[in-house]
């Protein structure tokens, strides 16, 4: 179980990566009319979650790291589980899987993007200022 209040939960949850209990997106990843929507603030903390235009361009990296993992974890079962299999059913079954789990990819690199950059900031996106 994942305790409530770490990196993880939020990423897991889908929660502010500040005070990590407000929410992040405004729809569900499979809305697909609202996929990747966020709240401009959280509704709990009032932190900024987009500090600078093109801020999650970067997520774009982590998208492509989950993506790689899942068709390496798919090619792996299959070489293990059925190693006669052809080769274009191994295919056809990562890009059916990453097909389907994109919108749910994308919003969980967004999420990650966030906590790694946005967590050690104050709620309003800057760095917390040091005591004199």
């Amino acid at each position: 179980m994942v305790k409530k209040g770490t990196a993880l939960y939020s990423i897991v949850h889908f929660k502010c990566p500040y005070c990590r209990e407000g929410e992040f997106f405004l729809a569900h990843p499979y809305n697909l009319r609202r996929a990747g929507d966020l709240h401009e603030r959280c509704p709990k903390c009032n932190g900024r979650y987009t500090i600078e235009p093109g801020f999650y361009y970067g997520a774009m990296y982590v998208s492509y790291a989950l993506g790689v993992a899942i068709a390496v974890t798919i090619w792996v079962a299959f070489l293990v589980l059925a190693p006669d299999a052809a080769p274009h059913w191994i295919v056809g079954t990562v890009g059916a899987v990453i097909l389907l789990a994109s919108p749910y990819l994308y919003a969980l690199s967004r999420i990650i993007w966030a906590n790694m950059f946005l967590a050690g900031r104050g709620p309003g996106g800057l760095p917390p200022k040091e005591e004199e």
